[in-house]
């Protein structure tokens, strides 16, 4: 897995990843930039609920759940003090679909934060601390 990050002007930069997709960094500006694109840690926030999402979604699919609709919230305090590293990650699953089962829902959110999603793992294993919840919807 790699990525490109090429200095753009000011505080904007653009990501390409090794798939070849890129996206816009840029910063508010009070710090040079123009807000023309996301921030690095709300990259690193989409990238950890993107995860996490796939994750329950294959799982659900597997358990042959109707599901049809899968959205993460996620929220995050930061430190004070420089750097400002995530303290805390709060996510919460709104999972829709035709007579999903709670249980079943439960266990693929506690697959994916204990075993598949290398993004919220990584992130709690250095010190983050991390909670979920959910909500089932039925269509």
């Amino acid at each position: 897995m790699n990525a490109t990050i090429t200095w753009v002007d000011d505080a904007m930069f653009l990501g390409v990843s090794g798939s070849g997709h890129s996206v816009v960094l840029d910063g508010p500006a009070e710090q040079g930039g123009r807000n023309q694109g996301m921030r690095p840690m709300e990259m690193l926030l989409l990238g950890m609920g993107g995860c996490t999402s796939f994750d329950v979604v294959s799982i659900l699919k597997k358990g042959r759940q109707r599901i049809q609709d899968c959205r993460v919230e996620v929220t995050a305090e930061r430190s004070g003090d420089i750097p400002n590293v995530f303290t805390k990650i709060h996510v919460h699953f709104i999972v829709k679909g035709k007579e999903l089962k709670r249980t079943q829902v439960q266990r693929a959110i506690e697959l994916s934060v204990q075993k598949y999603c290398s993004a919220s793992i990584m992130l709690e294993r250095g010190g983050v601390e991390i909670s979920h919840d959910y909500e089932v919807q039925s269509i």
